[in-house]
C-alpha cells in the first residue's frame, strides 16, 4: 500500500498550475490526468469509502440555507466537508491552497477561500446538467474536481460532461472518473453534469470563492 510523503512528493503535478491558469483564460476550463499525486489518491479514497460504509456521508442536496432541500431527481450524491481531519485531507487542501495563489496572481481573480467535500455516487447516481454559481451569489468563481477510483472501467458510467458556455448543449469534454484526473472550470459559466454511475464513485469537489461580505453579512457562507 502507497504511503503519500508530503515532505518528498507534491500533491498536485507542479506543470499542472500553470496548465489550468492557461486553459481558464483560453476556454474557461481544464482537464488533466495524472495531476493528483497516486498516493495522496489511495489514502483520499480509503478514507472515503470508511465514511461511506459507516455512515458518516450526508446526503446532498440543492440550494443553500432555507433554500436547500433534497431532490434524489437532479443529484444523488453523499457528501462530507474537508476540514483538515485528516493528514491526506491537509495535504489535498494545502496543494488547492497554493493553487489559489498562483491563480490570484496571474489573473487577479481575488480568490478569498477555498472549500471542498468528498462526494460518492453509489450505482444509479446521477447530477443533473447545472452551474456551480448561485443566482445573485457569484461568490463561487472557479470549480475543481479530484478524481479518488483507481482503474475506473470503460464502462463503468459516471463521466462528468462539459458543455460549452455559449452553446449549452454542445459537448466539449467527457471526463472519465479516474483516480488522478483534476478538472477545473469557471463557476458562474461552464455547464456540466454527472452521468449515471454503475458502480462507487468517488471524487472531491471544490470551489475557490471571492468574499462578497457586506452590512456584517457574512458571505461566503457554506
Amino acid at each position: 500500500m502507497m504511503a503519500f510523503d508530503a515532505s518528498t512528493e507534491p500533491a498536485l503535478c507542479q506543470a499542472a498550475q500553470v496548465a489550468v491558469v492557461d486553459a481558464l483564460v483560453e476556454q474557461g476550463w481544464y482537464v488533466g490526468q495524472g495531476v493528483i499525486n497516486p498516493a495522496l489518491c489511495q489514502a483520499l479514497h480509503r478514507e472515503l469509502l470508511h465514511m461511506a460504509e459507516h455512515d458518516a456521508l450526508e446526503e446532498a442536496g440543492i440550494g443553500r440555507g432555507q433554500q436547500h432541500h433534497l431532490r434524489k431527481d437532479i443529484r444523488g450524491d453523499a457528501i462530507h466537508w474537508l476540514d483538515r481531519e485528516s493528514e491526506a485531507q491537509r495535504h489535498y487542501l494545502n496543494a488547492m491552497g497554493e493553487l489559489q495563489q498562483s491563480l490570484n496572481q496571474a489573473l487577479f481573480l481575488g480568490l478569498f477561500e477555498y472549500e471542498a467535500h468528498f462526494a460518492h455516487y453509489p450505482a444509479g447516481a446521477f447530477y443533473q446538467r447545472h452551474l456551480d454559481s448561485f443566482r445573485g451569489r457569484a461568490n463561487r468563481v472557479i470549480s475543481t474536481v479530484g478524481y479518488l477510483n483507481p482503474n475506473w472501467p470503460t464502462d463503468g458510467g459516471g463521466e462528468m460532461v462539459i458543455y460549452h458556455p455559449d452553446a449549452p448543449d454542445q459537448e466539449v469534454a467527457r471526463v472519465t472518473p479516474e483516480a488522478g484526473t483534476f478538472a477545473c472550470f469557471l463557476s458562474e459559466t461552464i455547464p456540466h453534469e454527472v452521468l449515471p454511475t454503475h458502480r462507487s464513485r468517488a471524487s472531491i469537489a471544490g470551489w475557490f470563492r471571492r468574499n462578497a461580505s457586506l452590512g456584517g453579512v457574512l458571505d461566503p457562507a457554506r
